[in-house]
């Protein structure tokens, strides 16, 4: 199906020093310009960010500093890649809650006007999301091919959850599991500490503030010192655990961060 276009679309994906909109910087951006008569243009380019590249980082995107060091700043080139977007609407995968914000934190710190209020933005995420539901309705008929009647009843959610997992076994028994950078995490097996293993072993703090890295490490989930060891962080700036602890954060996750925090003190 060829897309019916009235303007440009370009789309485009970035690859990243990390996931904080504020701090972090591109390193490598793709786009492909679909013009309305058909026709794609690509263009994509590797960027020195000018601030190094956290090595969990290039771990998933296989970029790291040396390979950047020599290439133009986003400053150096923002001018010409806002000429090339000039008057194209934009679309990706998940554009709307990373790739727009940090594209144009980039372009607002090179000083170049980028405006999106004007452009259509088209998110092949958010169509997947809102066409194959990932809720436990949706679940029970893909797993068990039942409609889930008294939905948001907590027995017959319970009971749809509990039919849905026995399922899942049966089905999945046996196969690799990947994370999302595609890295083999295990194998589904009808063991439920393995289940537990692939769902929630990263966990921390029930809400999902603190977690461990793929070194067994207490880090942040969240913040200015995100993927940085819980530890470290309160060796060199204690204030941030005051901060926390009377901030409006949960219980669990206040307990959590003590529970840390005591046994730095133990060492």
């Amino acid at each position: 199906m060829v897309l019916n276009l009235k303007n440009p679309l370009s789309f485009f994906d970035l690859e990243t020093t990390g996931t904080n909109i504020t701090n972090d910087r591109i390193v490598e951006f793709s786009i492909i310009k679909m013009m309305v008569n058909g026709e794609t243009i690509t263009k994509t380019r590797k960027i020195n960010p000018t601030i190094p590249i956290p090595l969990e980082t290039s771990l998933i995107h296989g970029i790291y500093d040396e390979d950047v060091k020599d290439a133009p700043t986003f400053k150096s080139i923002a001018k010409e890649l806002a000429k090339f977007l000039e008057g194209s609407d934009l679309a990706g995968f998940n554009i709307l809650r990373f790739d727009v914000p940090i594209l144009v934190e980039e372009f607002l710190r090179a000083g170049v006007d980028f405006e999106v209020t004007n452009r259509k933005l088209i998110d092949a995420q958010k169509i997947f999301h809102l066409m194959e539901k990932r809720n436990l309705s949706a679940a029970y008929k893909f797993y068990c091919n039942k409609e889930l009647k008294d939905a948001h009843s907590a027995e017959a959610d319970t009971k749809a959850t509990l039919e849905v997992l026995e399922s899942q076994v049966k089905k999945y028994e046996g196969q690799t599991v990947s994370d999302m950078r595609g890295n083999e995490i295990g194998v589904i097996k009808n063991d439920m500490a393995i289940l537990h293993e692939l769902t929630s072993s990263k966990m921390v703090d029930l809400a999902g503030r603190l977690i461990l890295n793929d070194q067994g490490e207490e880090v942040f989930n969240f913040g200015k010192h995100k993927n940085r060891k819980i530890s470290e962080v309160f060796k060199k700036e204690p204030s941030y655990y005051e901060w926390m602890m009377n901030g409006d954060f949960p219980l669990d996750t206040k307990r959590k961060l003590t529970e840390i925090k005591l046994r730095g003190f133990q060492r």
